[in-house]
């Protein structure tokens, strides 16, 4: 089984900065793509910035040039640099991975989402 936990997410003010984490754990042998998206109450989750192995970056367009993606693949540890951060940034925050197990390969996995709350 693999376990996706991310952190970071908390309150700040419009300009501020924040800067989430998502950690991969279990049976993993490899993981290709991992990704963040954002998801509001009733609405479709969508793509944030994405990571390949190789470290091949994209972006929403709302968030290029405000929002870094990295990952350490030591650490199978993915981070999202969130900088002048605005109101409409507020909301969940979810990691994805493509992770080959030693079952399975290509699977996708979600971590439980960690909020970022933006102030005005």
């Amino acid at each position: 089984q693999v376990q996706l936990v991310e952190s970071g997410g908390g309150l700040v003010q419009a300009g501020g900065s924040l800067r989430l984490s998502c950690a991969a754990s279990g049976s993993i042998r490899s993981i290709n793509e991992m990704g963040w998206y954002r998801q509001d109450p009733g609405k479709q989750r969508e793509l944030v910035a994405a990571i390949t192995s190789g470290g091949m970056t994209n972006y929403a367009d709302s968030v290029k040039g405000r929002f870094t993606i990295s990952r350490d693949n030591t650490k199978n540890t993915m981070y999202l640099q969130m900088n002048s951060l605005k109101p409409e940034d507020t909301t969940i925050y979810y990691c994805k991975a493509v992770v080959t197990t030693q079952l399975y390969s290509g699977m996708n996995y979600w971590g439980k989402g960690t909020l970022v709350t933006v102030s005005s």
